[in-house]
């Protein structure tokens, strides 16, 4: 099941791959806050010591809260203890996160990638006899802040044969900085990719065969050979920090190069992301 395949009326919001709350569900909720709310920020701005003012330095997004408040949970008279198991399971606390999928209105929902940290369900005089509880909560933690259009965008580009190389256009169509995932497929020496708007160049002093692909991860950081060997340290002096090579908002112009050379038709590259939103 594809993140937010649950999703499909104003106030839906689905954890993971079972859990939906929200209009025509038993879980419903009144208040969400730190969906909207900008996250919190490290400044790297610096007083100046001889005059008035400050060195303005990088603002890095803290992780983002996200809390689902006034909830009700409703069910058939005696049937509550089932909800609340249902409830549980899926928000049990574990290591990796999961995806979570806001609808508000009729816009397109966004995710973001969270863990449950928080759980109350409050246990009142005869709630679970009539099957109605009021005041539950849950509250998230996405340690990435953005948050991201369910479709994922693909393109794809082969090396020029002769002249210069056409750009693949790639849009991200938020307003936060967007992570690709890129895949280079053999044959081919030294590939590279440069993004000719923000002047960043990842490139890679490896040779690859027919059947061999190169894997970068820009937002783990990984750049590996065949889904097994890391091959990080074959990035080139002038490549930028994988984690620092993003799509900014708009459209990226990117160029995609190797060694000079016989070209075989069968070398690719391909992209993938998605729009991503602060």
């Amino acid at each position: 099941m594809a993140a937010g395949d649950m999703v499909s009326l104003p106030g839906h919001v689905q954890f993971g791959d079972e859990l939906l709350l929200g209009p025509r569900t038993a879980y419903r909720w009144k208040s969400l806050t730190g969906w909207e709310d900008s996250p919190g920020i490290d400044s790297g701005t610096v007083n100046r010591s001889d005059a008035h003012g400050a060195y303005p330095g990088r603002l890095l997004a803290q992780p983002r809260t996200i809390t689902l408040d006034d909830m009700v949970i409703r069910t058939e008279p005696r049937r509550m203890g089932a909800a609340v198991r249902a409830l549980r399971a899926a928000t049990a606390l574990r290591d990796d996160e999961q995806p979570l999928v806001v609808m508000l209105d009729d816009e397109p929902p966004l995710l973001c990638f969270a863990r449950c940290l928080r759980r109350s369900i409050p246990l009142g005089v005869g709630g679970y006899a009539v099957g109605v509880v009021q005041g539950a909560a849950l509250q998230f933690e996405a340690t990435d802040p953005r948050r991201y259009s369910l479709i994922e965008q693909q393109a794809e580009t082969h090396l020029a044969s002769s002249g210069p190389p056409a750009p693949l256009h790639a849009v991200n169509a938020g307003d936060a900085p967007a992570h690709p995932v890129i895949t280079v497929r053999g044959p081919l020496s030294l590939p590279s990719l440069t993004n000719t708007g923000t002047g960043q160049v990842i490139e890679y002093d490896i040779d690859l065969g027919a059947d061999d692909t190169l894997l970068v991860d820009t937002a783990a950081g990984t750049v590996t050979l065949n889904g097994k060997e890391s091959v990080l340290h074959t990035a080139m002096a002038r490549s930028t920090l994988e984690q620092l090579y993003t799509l900014p908002p708009g459209t990226s112009s990117l160029l995609f190069r190797a060694a000079p050379g016989a070209i075989d038709p069968r070398a690719s590259m391909g992209l993938r992301w998605r729009s991503a939103y602060w």
